[in-house]
């Protein structure tokens, strides 16, 4: 896979690496600041499927750019792929917190009040579910990017 010439995949990781930590920046802020969430919307969850999108494309050009290199059989490129094939689920689950906590905060309600107004016990739970969740995913989905990454660049400098 290339671009006018140059391998993609150093080019699609810029985009994930910056994506991704900002999706789950948003997440955050989504989960934990009304004012943010309102101003948000559904940018949030597009921006989880976004990263969504683009992580499987970038794994894919890896694969491709380490065969053209023949690097497949380096340890350094090997853990690199390993911890890489660590970050789409975290994806996956960005993108579904993402879009559960927009769907269920819906347009004018908060996370734990629903349209109504009313406050169940399972409504609260389940709304301090999400914003766990929400915050376990953010964490989770950022600390594996930067292992893969940094994997990555010892790959590609420090071998």
């Amino acid at each position: 896979m290339t671009f006018d010439g140059i391998p993609a995949h150093p080019l699609l990781v810029h985009a994930v690496v910056v994506l991704l930590p900002l999706t789950a920046l948003a997440l955050v802020l989504h989960t934990l600041w009304p004012a943010a969430r309102r101003r948000l919307g559904i940018v949030t969850p597009l921006a989880a499927l976004a990263v969504l999108v683009l992580v499987p494309v970038t794994t894919r050009a890896g694969e491709d750019l380490a065969r053209s290199l023949g690097a497949e059989q380096s340890p350094l490129v090997e853990r690199h792929e390993q911890l890489a094939g660590q970050i789409l689920p975290w994806a996956v689950a960005l993108f579904v917190v993402a879009a559960a906590q927009w769907w269920w905060g819906g347009p004018g309600r908060d996370v734990l009040v629903g349209a109504d107004g009313s406050a169940s016990v399972v409504r609260r739970t389940l709304g301090v579910a999400l914003m766990v969740a929400a915050l376990v995913v953010a964490v989770g989905a950022t600390v594996v990017l930067v292992r893969a990454g940094d994997a990555g660049a010892r790959a590609t400098w420090g071998g």
